[in-house]
Parts: C-alpha cells; structure tokens; sequence
C-alpha cells in the first residue's frame, strides 16, 4: 500500500481559548503516565457513490473538529514542559493523504507495521517534549472513496477513555447530534494536585524499568470470537471465581499462554480506570489520566506446575481489588505525591526483585474494551474496524505489552501482542492458543 500526503494544515478552536486557561496545568496522574503517544485509527467503507464525497466529507470533519477543540481546547495546543500544555490554539496538525488501494482490498490481510502510514508520524515510545502537538488527525481516503481517521493523541493530558470520549463528541458534533455531544470534565488537575519536582524513580518507569530490553519488536493481533471466550469464561469459573468478564478471561489465558513460552517467573500489570473506584464515580467524560496498575506475580512453581486458568483471574481479581476507593483518597489533595511515592516504592519493590533475583519476565495489559469505539459516527456508518498499529520489526527498547481492544462483532476481543520477534514465532505456535484463538485473520470475515 502507498500513501501519498497531500495536505497538512492545522485546524484550530472554533471560538479562542479565554486567557485564564491559555496555561493547562497537568495532574498527578499525568505526571505519572509516560507521554508517549497513543495511536488509534478508524476504518470507514465508502458510504455513496458522490465523486464529491471526499471533499465534502473532509471539509465537514475539518469544521467539525474545529468546533470540538473549543470544549477540548488542550488538544490544540503544545506541550510547554512537564508540568503544563500551552493552549495558544494553534490547532490540531491533520494531514489529508491518498491511498492506492481499495479498503477492502487492504482489510483482506492487513499488513500491521504498515499501519503507521495511516497516521501523521510513526508510532513510538519517544515521549512528548516541550513544543511538541498534543494532538494529530490523518484522514487518508482510499481509492475505493472508504476512509480512515488515524489519531495520535499524546499521553500527557490523554488516556484511552479521554481519547474515545473526545472521539465521541467530534463524531456527535459532526451529525449536529445535540443529545450525545460531550461535555468535558477538567477537574482531575484540582483534584491530583501535580508536584513540582515529579522524578522520574516514582512515575510508571519505576515499575517497567527493570524489564526494559533491546528486542526486535514484532506485532501480532490475536483474535478471540464471542464462542472462545464463553468457552474460557466457563473453563475458568471455580467456587472462587464467579462470572469472569471476557477481558478477565483472555488476559488470564493469553497470561497462561506466555508462561509457557517465557519459563520464568511472571509479572503482570494491568491499568486499572479510576474513574469507576472512586466513591462516587468521576465523571465518565473526566479528562486526563485516571489510571493506576494493579500488578501480579507469578512464580515459577506455580508456571511449572501448570497453573490453572481460574487461579490466574483470582489472582489478577484480587489485585484489581485492592485498587478502591481508599487509594483514590490517598492521591488525591497535597498528600497526595507522597502518598504516590509510597505506593511506587512497595510496588516496584516487589516487581525490582522479581525482575532481578527470579529472572522474571513482564508483561503489561490494556484494555480499550467497551470503550464504544465502533459507535463513532461521523454521518456516513459506524467504522467496520478499529485498530492500534503494528510495531515495524526493528530494534527497540522496549517492554512486552498487550493491547485488548472490542473485536467487531460477537462480543470478541483483538488482543494486540506486542512482544520479541522470536516469542511472537514461539506464541503463534502455541497449540493451546490456536484451539481458541485465530491469529492476524481478515477482520472482515
């Protein structure tokens, strides 16, 4: 596939940011979160034959978006350093590009790394630095008239849910859908109070570091369908587990997976969404990162003697578990940094000795699920696929991690591997996996 770019321009607020929210002081939590950038991209059919619908369709999401900076005007400024965005309206960079292929024709066997065309940079784990856009919009259409919107948001000021919601109100904004537009909550900085001196030793590296390698990055999409995982969930029921969700499930049996491929102790990671622990909730549409990790080990014993799937959600359960309400309390107000340091400190405590007296490998979880990421409409249908992007095969520094995203219908799960080449060969071997799982398949069929 190429793509051509043919357009880049900025797309600014529709109304000018107020000079007393010109500076956007970050919270705790974002402080906490590596800035890296997230990438998301939405795949549309062509939804008419009009030769004018590329036209018409760009002008509308460029109008649209415009409209949707001026409630989340963060997203149209810089990054000023790190402890604030500079909201000087400078807009959202978008590129309008051209590919040479139909969509559908791409979508029959999607190459992954190749993804990274479809945004306005490549995907990397290089954080934003001062200058740098908070976010980036490409719209490339394809040559059957279908198009993808590919999103780079940094993670300074963004999450997944922060993402999918902003995504939410340009689509709403875009049909003048009054009832679903999106009405931001930027509390989360007066409520995590942001520390002049963050260090490093206590933001999310505290608990990867240790893990980090050189390894040549390989992506796999693992595609569990809506029977799969009701076989799973049943599997993995026991007296101490009652109805395992299907991200339990499948991070539990992809866990189990990698145990066996690894031999090693294991370490698991997953991000926890503290707008749903707190008492009451945050707001769902609450802006930044309200994220915490909930970690579990696993000894080599237990991988050796074949653990089974049911102990492995118990474990991850409890550990989730403890991520409440009371720890939501602890970060927030002036305490809040020291009690985070605290919090830091046992956890990658535990994670340094595993990592450095067991040999232990480490994995990090995401879940984007229920994130109603194929309900964004922007007038023409609902996206047939919603995806991350593949990593480009070359030699990075980085962890293992993986995302599990909503698969397009029957309620199934695309878990996204991102691993070493060499266990990526190891894990598509896996005989147990292929008996629930298809591997990189036509997200089509």
């Amino acid at each position: 596939m190429e793509v051509e770019n043919f357009s880049k321009e900025w797309v600014r607020p529709s109304s000018p940011t107020p000079s007393f929210l010109r500076t956007y002081k970050i919270s705790l939590l974002d402080q906490f979160i590596p800035s890296i950038c997230i990438p998301l991209i939405l795949y549309y059919p062509c939804p008419t034959q009009d030769t004018d619908i590329a036209l018409k369709r760009s002008l509308l999401l460029k109008q649209s978006l415009s409209e949707t900076l001026a409630y989340f005007y963060p997203f149209a400024g810089k990054v000023k350093d790190n402890f604030s965005i500079d909201c000087d309206d400078e807009g959202v960079y978008y590129v309008e590009a051209r590919a040479n292929i139909s969509l559908f024709e791409y979508l029959k066997q999607p190459d992954l790394p190749s993804m990274n065309k479809l945004i306005p940079v490549e995907a990397s784990l290089q954080e934003s630095t001062p200058g740098s856009h908070v976010a980036m919009i490409q719209e490339t259409t394809f040559a059957c008239g279908g198009f993808t919107i590919g999103v780079l948001v940094s993670h300074i000021v963004s999450d997944g849910t922060t993402l999918s919601s902003f995504l939410k109100a340009w689509a709403a904004i875009a049909c003048k859908s009054s009832n679903e537009i999106v009405c931001p909550n930027f509390d989360g900085p007066s409520i995590f109070l942001q520390h002049d001196a963050f260090p490093k030793e206590v933001s999310m590296i505290a608990f990867t570091g240790p893990f980090f390698r050189k390894m040549k990055g390989s992506t796999r999409r693992i595609l569990f369908d809506g029977s799969s995982i009701a076989s799973l969930q049943m599997k993995a029921t026991s007296l101490n587990v009652k109805n395992p969700t299907r991200v339990e499930v499948v991070t539990a049996f992809l866990s189990k997976c990698l145990m066996g491929i690894f031999n090693k102790p294991l370490a698991i990671t997953h991000a926890v969404n503290l707008r749903r622990r707190a008492v009451p909730p945050f707001p769902e549409f609450s802006i930044g990162n309200f994220l915490w990790l909930a970690a579990a080990l696993f000894t080599l014993k237990e991988i050796e003697t074949e653990i089974e799937l049911s102990s492995i959600v118990q474990q991850m359960r409890e550990a989730i578990g403890k991520i409440n309400d009371d720890t939501v309390k602890k970060l927030q107000g002036d305490g809040g940094f020291h009690e985070l340091c605290g919090m830091v400190k046992e956890a990658s405590g535990e994670l340094a000795r595993a990592g450095f007296i067991s040999g232990a490998e480490y994995v990090s979880f995401t879940s984007w699920c229920n994130f109603g990421l194929y309900e964004v409409d922007f007038g023409w249908g609902k996206p047939v696929w919603t995806t991350s992007v593949g990593s480009n095969n070359s030699e990075i520094m980085f962890v293992n991690s993986v995302v599990l995203m909503d698969a397009r219908k029957d309620k199934g799960i695309e878990a996204w591997m991102f691993l070493d080449e060499a266990d990526i060969l190891r894990l598509e071997k896996d005989e147990e996996l292929l008996q629930y799982a298809f591997i990189d398949p036509c997200p089509l069929s």
